[in-house]
């Protein structure tokens, strides 16, 4: 193939396809004139491709002629109305839907977490078994407490936000395995418990309820549904229901999955603020707990009102 004569003989019609790529609004004639050199030059590129020796020419023409494709199919733009249908439809409709596996869970983890509690302070010995003695003295003294302003709050906010949405990735994604959600939640009881069990055996029950609760309450609910949602994708596989094979409803509840991840991006998002900012914030208990649970409110009253008309408005649809 002689590939300067092919270049010398398509080449305006290439600068040409450029041009109007380029273009703003075009007329009529112009938007023909476009379809037709695409349509010769996606031709010219299969001719190039299987004959030319030059990646560098063949790379020019392919961007030439996406740009061309990008002009005759239109670019997408965001919308709003699809934003608006997953705040007030998509994502409460999902959560609500999983309703029983994430309250489930709260109540598991709430029940396993007291227990842990109650058993380490009852046996302060047993604290030492988990992260040693010093470090039981240390916590007490001022490292729990430190914890939430050893870091500028911006910082530390980032940090909450980043890994409470990979534990929360974590469980979606494993959730069809079911057994590493149970260990994911496993250790997280643990860590309150312990953590807790020393503080309340050192009279230190105001401390740790009066910091953990602000941004606790959002925070774990957040956990409690990926958990849950994470589960559901399990049984799913284990019991599908029976108008739907295993495989189709493995495939609908990992679809309503992914609306609960992108959903609990922003949930993470304000309690990892209310943690940086409000958790270590020097005013009284109460009024640090009272924003944090007018937040977890508010979002159970998202998640009961929206997502229950979703629902019933899917169920009049079907």
């Amino acid at each position: 193939m002689d590939l300067d004569a092919y270049v010398a003989e398509h080449g305006g019609e290439w600068r040409r396809l450029e041009e109007l790529s380029g273009r703003g609004r075009l007329a009529a004639a112009e938007v023909d004139e476009l379809v037709a050199l695409y349509q010769r030059a996606t031709t010219q590129l299969s001719v190039l491709r299987s004959r030319s020796p030059d990646p560098a020419l063949v790379s020019q023409l392919s961007q030439l002629v996406l740009r061309a494709r990008a002009r005759l199919t239109g670019r997408p733009r965001p919308s709003w109305a699809a934003l608006g249908q997953f705040f007030v439809v998509g994502f409460p409709g999902a959560v609500y839907r999983a309703w029983p596996w994430w309250c489930g869970v709260a109540t598991g983890f709430s029940l396993l977490s007291l227990f842990l509690i109650w058993f380490v302070a009852g046996h302060p010995e047993t604290a030492g078994a988990f992260i040693g003695d010093d470090a039981a003295a240390d916590l007490v003294e001022s490292g729990f407490a430190g914890y939430y302003t050893e870091f500028a709050a911006p910082t530390f906010a980032f940090h909450l936000w980043t890994h409470n949405a990979w534990l929360a990735a974590q469980c979606l994604a494993a959730g069809v395995l079911i057994v590493p959600v149970l260990y994911l939640l496993w250790q997280n009881a643990l860590n309150i418990g312990v953590v807790g069990g020393v503080m309340v055996a050192y009279g230190r029950a105001d401390v740790f309820f009066g910091l953990i609760t602000p941004h606790g309450l959002l925070e774990l609910t957040g956990v409690f549904v990926a958990a849950g949602v994470g589960l559901r994708i399990g049984w799913a596989w284990i019991a599908p229901p029976t108008q739907l094979t295993r495989g189709q409803a493995v495939a609908q509840a990992g679809r309503e999955g992914v609306l609960v991840a992108v959903g609990l991006v922003g949930l993470f998002a304000v309690s990892a603020v209310i943690e940086a900012f409000v958790t270590p914030a020097p005013v009284p208990v109460p009024l640090r707990i009272a924003a944090g649970a007018s937040a977890w409110l508010a979002f159970l009253a998202y998640v009961l009102i929206l997502g229950r008309r979703a629902v019933a408005a899917e169920a009049d649809q079907s």
